[in-house]
Parts: structure tokens; sequence; C-alpha cells
């Protein structure tokens, strides 16, 4: 059965398990079931991974989820790997005493139709406890909250978005190594536990004590992950590392021969812009002998064919790709023209549009436009890349810069992103310059993962217009350490002390969380300023953090202290002469996880 989200939504909202708490969920499923399960006298295939054999019901355990069975005769068994006859399925289903999990049947359809409710509640059944539930569940020490609000609705709205190539693969893996480890680590414990007494103090209980804490521990740090990940929110915010180790597409070099190549990309052209081609470009690059010229009909053939040093020029015209578009090597790519003549078009869904892991690569004058991808519109993953006079219209996220990656992005338009127009992970090194960042849901977002191994990005910034995004101008996200509820540090001469305050803003799945933004002295919301110092945030450090909105009318305010967080940790090496123009939320901004 192929349902859609919204069914499933209702059906677990709704029927089956309302605002029950974790320790509720057996009895608000039997209590469901009762309802729509027919309870005997229906056919339906028995399912396991070894065999699928045709049983009749004739009578139910919701308690237990169980249904008793007996065989239809003659036998119809269908079988993997191995034979059953009628006499080894009796002797096994006596071994059960005749009952089978409900999960493990299928309904066999009837055209009267007096058994599809009880086939739709098994499906939901089946589906639950495959895909959302999790051993350790109820196991929460905190048991009174809403389950379907904390853990059912992420968990099936990421299970939709991963079915829908909307979260990357790469995301997708890590996810399920953890549900895998945590799983394994989760019935460790448990057996250590159990094998515990309660009242013996013997060295090797003590020893069993102090093991089962690490495993807790260890439960614990893998739980948070996987919530990170099932967060829409946090999974937007924090991203995810996987990609930066996967294995990037082998650098090529220098050829051999030691000759270079200019490759021309283009359909087809005209005469007169072969002969400015050849005099503004060719000519130049062709001057010593080592040199020839390659022509390629799309960008992305160019750029697999390239060596070290190579040049790829790109005529005016729309050419539509469907694969990414990997660097590898120290590369020059540059339009012949424009960027609004020189676009580059990406249609079809995959996880990155352009990935940069060269040394030294140089992008200019041209347009790249991202159509229904699940990444950003350009990665640099390694490397440095400069890229100037470009213009990024994207669909998901912007530009990532990932650790220990390198950005020099100098007069280039930036907009339409879902995202945040700049994602900058710690270990960095971003030279923003005279670019436009709009119409994007933040600006730019700086990442602290709270990483012993993690160094906060060096970010230069100047001349930019960031503008009309909806959330902040610039928003660092860092972890929620308890550090930004000490008192502010002494001033000190010259400096002035930042008043602000913070609210506790709670998500869809109650996690909570600190958003804040910057207001003018005057209590308004700052939509239009420029600031122009030298680096030490003179205009801004006027200005205070207030509330951005308040969710949550019963969380009690305490005194925080986050404006001075992208001074305090030196995230920029120049911030000046930039302009903040109605940004939703405001211009600068921390989000604490």
């Amino acid at each position: 059965i192929h349902l859609l989200l919204y069914e499933r939504f209702k059906a677990y909202q709704d029927y089956m398990l309302g605002d029950c708490k974790p320790s509720e969920v057996k009895a608000f499923t039997a209590d469901y079931l009762e309802k729509v399960v027919e309870p005997c006298d229906w056919q339906a295939l028995w399912c396991t991974n070894v065999f699928d054999v045709l049983v009749e019901v004739y009578d139910v355990d919701l308690k237990d989820l169980k249904a008793c069975v007996r065989l239809v005769l003659p036998l119809q068994c269908d079988t993997r790997g191995c034979e059953l006859t009628e006499e080894a399925m009796e002797s096994l289903l006596e071994a059960t005493q005749h009952k089978v999990p409900l999960q493990e049947l299928h309904v066999v359809y009837e055209v009267s139709g007096d058994f599809d409710q009880t086939a739709l509640a098994l499906e939901h059944l089946r589906f639950f406890y495959k895909h959302i539930w999790r051993q350790w569940d109820e196991e929460d020490e905190d048991d009174d909250f809403d389950y379907f609000v904390r853990c059912v609705e992420p968990r099936l709205r990421l299970h939709y978005d991963i079915l829908e190539d909307r979260v990357p693969t790469g995301l997708v893996a890590e996810y399920q190594t953890l549900l895998e480890k945590c799983s394994q680590c989760f019935q460790q414990f448990s057996a250590l536990r159990s094998g515990l007494s309660p009242d013996s103090d013997s060295e090797l209980d003590n020893v069993s004590m102090v093991e089962g804490l690490k495993l807790y521990d260890q439960l614990e740090t893998y739980k948070r992950k996987l919530h990170i990940i099932e967060n829409p929110l946090l999974r937007y915010v924090l991203g995810y590392k996987g990609n930066a180790r996967q294995q990037c597409v082998q650098s090529r070099g220098p050829r051999p021969s030691g000759m270079k190549v200019v490759h021309v990309v283009t359909a087809s052209c005209s005469t007169m812009q072969l002969q400015s081609l050849l005099s503004a470009r060719l000519l130049p690059l062709c001057s010593c002998g080592d040199t020839e010229i390659q022509f390629h009909r799309e960008p992305v053939s160019a750029v697999d064919s390239c060596h070290q040093g190579d040049v790829v020029i790109v005529l005016p015209g729309i050419y539509s790709v469907n694969s990414s578009i990997l660097i590898p090597d120290s590369i020059t790519m540059e339009g012949f023209g424009f960027p609004d003549d020189v676009v580059i078009e990406k249609k079809n869904k995959g996880d990155s549009f352009v990935e940069s892991t060269g040394a030294d690569v140089r992008l200019s004058n041209i347009k790249f436009i991202q159509h229904d991808a699940i990444e950003g519109i350009l990665s640099v993953r390694q490397g440095t890349l400069n890229m100037e006079n470009c213009v990024l219209q994207c669909e998901t996220t912007g530009v990532i810069v990932r650790t220990s990656a390198r950005l020099n992005m100098n007069m280039c338009d930036l907009y339409g992103s879902k995202g945040a127009g700049v994602e900058i992970y710690p270990g960095s090194v971003c030279s923003l310059v005279s670019n436009g960042i709009h119409h994007c849901k933040d600006g730019i977002l700086i990442k602290d993962f709270a990483d012993e191994l993690d160094v906060m990005p060096s970010i230069t910034l100047e001349n930019n217009v960031i503008h009309n995004n909806e959330g902040y101008g610039v928003i660092l996200v860092k972890p929620n350490t308890g550090d930004q509820h000490r008192a502010p540090l002494d001033s000190g001469e010259g400096r002035q002390q930042f008043p602000q305050s913070q609210c506790d803003i709670k998500d869809s799945t109650e996690s909570t969380f600190n958003l804040l933004f910057l207001e003018d002295p005057a209590g308004q919301t700052s939509t239009e300023h420029s600031n122009s110092t030298d680096g030490d945030l003179a205009p801004i450090s006027g200005r205070k953090w207030q509330f951005s909105r308040q969710l949550s009318r019963n969380k009690e305010m305490s005194c925080s202290r986050a404006v001075q967080d992208l001074t305090d940790h030196q995230i920029f090496v120049s911030i000046q002469g930039n302009q903040f123009k109605r940004n939703g939320m405001g211009d600068f901004g921390t989000f604490f996880y």
C-alpha cells in the first residue's frame, strides 16, 4: 500500500496515537486496532524473510499485537532459499501457539471490501514499527511529552523527504549508520542492565556499572545526533559533515606532455563571435607553442576533460546540464560575455550542482541556475575557489564553504536560496567583497559545531549589500553550552556593554532554542543601516539584542551576551562598508542549539 504523507499523518495523529506519551503508545495502538480490525474469519499472507504462507485468522490478541492463525489448506506457500512442507509449517505454528505478529500479516483482498479497514490499519501498524518506533523511545526519563509531536511527525516527514530525494545521500547514509549504532548500543546497555543485581556490591557488578554508564552516555550521544537529523530545523541550520569525508573526484594533475588546453564551449557561434574570441582570448592564451584548443558542446564534458592549468571558455548561450560539474584540478572557467548571456542551468535532481576541490579554481562571468536540487548551488569542499562577477540563482542552499576550504567571492549576485545564501563551516576561510546576497532564507550562516577539532572560520565581509532575506542578514549557529547565560565581560575603557534579552522558543518537536536578533537603540528592528568600521563593529556595539518573537509566553526571560560572539571569537578578519536592508528578523543573530 502506497500512502501519502498526509494520509499517514492524519491516521497517526487523529486515530492511532493522538496525544499519548511514549509509555502509552502500545495501549493507544491496541485501542485503535480494537475499533477497526476484524476479530476473526479473514485471510492473510504471513510474510517473513524466509516464506510467505496463506493463513486464516480466527482470533486477535491486541494487547500483544498478535493474531491467532491456522493454515489454509491445501498449503499455499512461497519460500526463499528453503522448502517447507505442511507438517513443518504446522510444527512452527504449534511452537508459537498459533500466534504471529500482526505486523507480519498482509490482508488478502476481498471484492466485498469488508476487510479494507483491517488491511489499512495493519499497514499503519507495520509502517509505524518499521520506520517510526525506536526501541529506546519508552526508555526516555522525561516521559511527559506528546510522542506524536516530538517523535512521530519529524520522523515521518524525514521518511518522505528521503523518498522524494530531498535529503542528500550522504546524510541518508549517516542517518542509517547512526540508527544501527544506536540500536546495537541500546541492546548492549539493556543486556548489561538486566544482569545487574540491585543489592550487590561485588567488584564485578561495580565494573559492570561503570561500563553501563559509558554505554548510557554513548547512547545519549547517538540519540542526540539522530534528533538533529530528524528535526527539519536543526537539519537545516547544522547541516552535516558526511559529505566532507566522501570520496572526492581524483585530481588529474598536469598532463605528462606538459601541454595546456583551452576548452571552448559552444553549440554554435557566428563568425564575428569567433573572431572576437580569437583576438580577445585565444591568441593571448595560445601564444606559446605548448597550448592547443578543443571544442565542446556543453560545459560538463569540457570540465571533465581538464587537467591542471587548463582554461574553459564558455560562449554565450543557455546550457542545460543533467550531471554535477566537478572541478578537482586548478583550472579557470570563464564566460565570454556578461553573466546573463552565459547561463548554465541544472534541472534534474542531484546532490550538488558545482563542486570545487581544486587547489586554485577560478570562475567568472557565468550565471548558474539551480532547479530541483538537494544540496547547494556551489560547494567548496577543499582547496580555494576564486569567483568573480557571477550570478547564482539558487533553489535550495546557496554557496557552501566546507571545513579547511577557502572561498574568495567578489562582485557576485546570489539570490533565491530556501536555505542560507552562504553557509560557512568551522575551519574555513571566506572572503566576501562587493556582493549582493538577497531574497534567501538567511543571508550568511556561520556554523560552530562545538567540536574540539573545529576552529572558528576566518571571514572577510566588505562592501556587500545583504537585503530582503526572510530571516537574518548574518546568523551564527552555536551549541547551547550555558556560557551565554553568564554576565557580560567587564566593558573596559572605550567599550560599551551590550544589554540583551533571550527567550526559549519551542519548535514543532518541543526542543528549546534561543533566537536573538539585532535591533536599534530605539527598539525598532534595524532594516537599513551600513557598517563601515575597521573590524571593531563600533556602530553595531550601540545596538542591543532583543526578542525576535515569543512563541511561548510563559517562558522566563533571562540575560545573555550574544552580540559579542561575532567579535569575541575573532570570526571576522575585516568587516566594513556593508549595507543591511529589510532583513526579516534582523541583521545579525545567534541560534543556540
